[in-house]
């Protein structure tokens, strides 16, 4: 199959979101429940954060937090960069590896529609990706 844009990587999947106002355990067991490292966190349907397993770990386990207790607007990564559907992988692996990240939310517009993990993108564009950095670095 050819991936033409992002949106051919996360179309057909449920979004895997959680509302601001969950608690950071309920927000954890959807995470394993999607088998996925992050989750776009929402305010009715609009995109306001996502959180990590990283975010939970640094500033809800090791910061003493309850986990029950605590909502995933208090621990979450708020304002994060994004790709819009129609962009190309190589835009989004761009982003990825610019910003440091694993994961990126997808947007059509402003409107969330997925979340792009590093593990979705196809072996082969990762290769080129490498390969054309190695060649334009030489």
């Amino acid at each position: 199959m050819f991936v033409k844009s992002v949106r051919d990587v996360v179309a057909a999947r449920e979004i895997p979101a959680v509302q601001a106002d969950v608690g950071v355990r309920d927000a954890c067991e959807l995470m394993d429940a999607f088998d996925i490292g992050a989750l776009l966190v929402l305010e009715g349907p609009s995109l306001v954060g996502i959180l990590s397993e990283r975010d939970v770990v640094r500033r809800c386990v090791l910061a003493g937090y309850d986990p029950v207790e605590t909502p995933v607007s208090a621990i979450m990564t708020g304002d994060p960069a994004t790709v819009q559907a129609d962009q190309g992988l190589a835009d989004a692996i761009a982003a990825l590896e610019q910003g440091g990240f694993r994961h990126l939310p997808v947007m059509d517009g402003e409107t969330p529609i997925g979340l792009l993990s590093i593990r979705d993108v196809p072996v082969e564009y990762l290769m080129l990706w490498e390969r054309f950095h190695q060649m334009k670095g030489s």
